[in-house]
């Protein structure tokens, strides 16, 4: 497994990172015991990137990995952690919490049921309009003095507020999607990281599985969040589901999987991105994985955008509420 050093001041991490929302949330019913199995082979295959977040099931998420690290050393992993978001018993969400106070209470809650004395990285998931971005910084700055958070992520956040924040204290790495059909980044926000010297954990990279090559008409139920997305919704997922099929032949050609030559995609953008992948089983995670030996010449890549543009997607990738909330789309 290759590895790269998260900007210029984070730590060194997987070429793939192992994205674990999926596994207590969101996505409809999962195994534990295999969520587990999967943790670990991600950890055999040589990952050491984990990703979670304290809302990702109220909680469960964050004791389902401290399961899974019980029988292995806790300091081979990198451990990010996003927070901020409220949620009700029902798991409603109920909006963003982003005071200092509120920080340090969710990082203790963490600590926690993580079990262990410091979270690798440590990040917002998103901003809240009433804190400013230089408090938000600054309460995770003195938490790095104090030994809790070895680094300082940030999440959803456009060009602007990566520059407020970089100027407070080292940023090592911006969360945002990023992939074939949610490209937004490439603009303004992933040039601004480059010269900032910040990383990009790239979350979505097979567009919550919608550019698998593994979705199909009316999978999602109701308890799965995508059912209610746009891209996943009548006419736009007919159209979105049509560029798989092109990218299908592409993979085709390649002896690859369609989500390989996504994640391939997303790993030819530069050595400064890490790919996340959410995959929830071993058989998924070993396709994931099959992507590090898919090789994409620049005639490859320029007939995979040629199939599927830039802004061919139909679709936003969240609602129009959660839309409003990202300060990564904020034009």
């Amino acid at each position: 497994m290759d590895t790269h050093t998260l900007g210029t001041t984070g730590p060194d991490v997987s070429a793939l990172g192992l994205g674990l929302m999926g596994m207590s949330d969101l996505y409809g019913p999962t195994s534990e015991a295999e969520s587990i199995a999967t943790i670990h082979a991600a950890l055999d295959a040589g990952i050491t990137l984990l990703d979670t977040g304290d809302w990702y099931g109220m909680g469960a998420n964050e004791l389902l990995l401290r399961d899974a690290l019980k029988s292995r050393n806790r300091d081979n992993a990198v451990i990010s952690v996003k927070s901020g978001i409220l949620r009700d018993p029902s798991g409603a969400v109920l909006g963003i919490e982003t005071r200092p106070a509120s920080i340090k209470n969710f990082l203790a809650h963490t600590l926690r049921r993580l079990g262990t004395d410091h979270v690798d990285i440590y990040r917002m998931s998103r901003l809240s309009p009433e804190v400013p971005i230089e408090d938000v910084v600054g309460t995770l700055a003195e938490l790095v003095q104090a030994g809790h958070v070895r680094h300082i992520g940030l999440s959803e956040v456009g060009a602007d507020s990566l520059r407020r924040a970089a100027a407070v204290h080292p940023i090592s790495d911006l969360q945002i999607e990023y992939s074939l059909i949610s490209r937004g980044i490439e603009d303004e926000i992933l040039p601004t990281a480059r010269e900032l010297g910040i990383g990009v954990t790239a979350y979505g990279v097979l567009s919550r599985g919608l550019i698998s090559g593994h979705w199909a008409k009316e999978k999602a139920g109701q308890a799965d969040f995508r059912s209610h997305l746009p891209r996943f919704s009548g006419e736009n997922l007919d159209q979105n589901l049509a560029l798989v099929e092109e990218l299908r032949r592409i993979a085709d050609a390649k002896d690859a999987t369609v989500a390989q030559v996504a994640i391939a995609w997303v790993l030819s953008r530069g050595a400064d991105i890490v790919p996340l992948v959410g995959a929830r089983r071993r058989d998924r995670l070993a396709e994931a994985l099959g992507a590090l030996e898919v090789t994409l010449t620049d005639d490859d890549l320029a007939v995979i955008e040629a199939a599927v543009p830039a802004d061919a997607v139909a679709g936003t990738r969240y609602d129009a509420s959660q839309m409003s909330i990202l300060d990564s789309e904020r034009r």
